[in-house]
């Protein structure tokens, strides 16, 4: 069976992404848990996304990694979801 995107992102609360603190040469900090991560440049892009959108989508996070790296649809989804699963399993919700 091909691959299929998924039509929804699975985040951790749009709480514990606001509060993240993010700084430009990639660290990004948890100042409630104390979790710390890095993050490179199209990671961070996603995190901003994220943290700036009341229900952030696939569609416009593709649109983030589209426009600002040099990426296809389909391979920005797959990476996108990917990305994504990372995020959750490394902050608590």
């Amino acid at each position: 069976m091909p691959w299929q995107p998924s039509k929804g992102l699975d985040l951790p609360e749009l709480e514990v992404l606001g509060r993240l603190a993010l700084n430009p040469s990639g660290f990004v900090f948890d100042p409630v848990t104390g979790v710390s991560l890095t993050a490179n440049g199209p990671g961070l892009a996603l995190l901003r996304h994220w943290q700036g959108e009341p229900e952030p989508t696939l569609e416009g996070s593709v649109a983030v990694l589209t426009e600002g790296f040099e990426v296809d649809r389909r391979t920005a989804e797959r990476d996108i979801l990917d990305y994504a699963a990372l995020v959750r399993e490394a902050l608590p919700r």
